[in-house]
């Protein structure tokens, strides 16, 4: 499985990306994950550029929100994640 890098920060933006020696396959492969959470309708990723690379964005700021939500969100990463492979 894929290592995220994962800044400790207390906000409700919540930015992570995937690792990779290689920057180019890196982005591809943050770019596709996150194109696959967004077509999957169970949350919704925006992105940003940190440093030169893509860096993935999620924004917990619905005032019904519960960590259940946040948890299932997180978890939904995971499993993209795991699907990626080798990209």
């Amino acid at each position: 499985m894929r290592a995220l890098s994962l800044p400790a920060r207390k906000l409700n933006l919540v930015c992570f990306r995937l690792r990779s020696n290689d920057q180019e396959s890196a982005d591809r492969a943050n770019q596709h994950l996150m194109d696959r959470l967004n077509a999957s309708g169970d949350l919704y990723l925006t992105h940003t550029k940190l440093d030169g690379k893509i860096t993935l964005r999620l924004c917990v700021g619905q005032t019904n929100t519960q960590a259940r939500h946040v948890e299932r969100s997180w978890q939904r990463i995971l499993e993209e994640t795991a699907k990626l492979g080798d990209l």
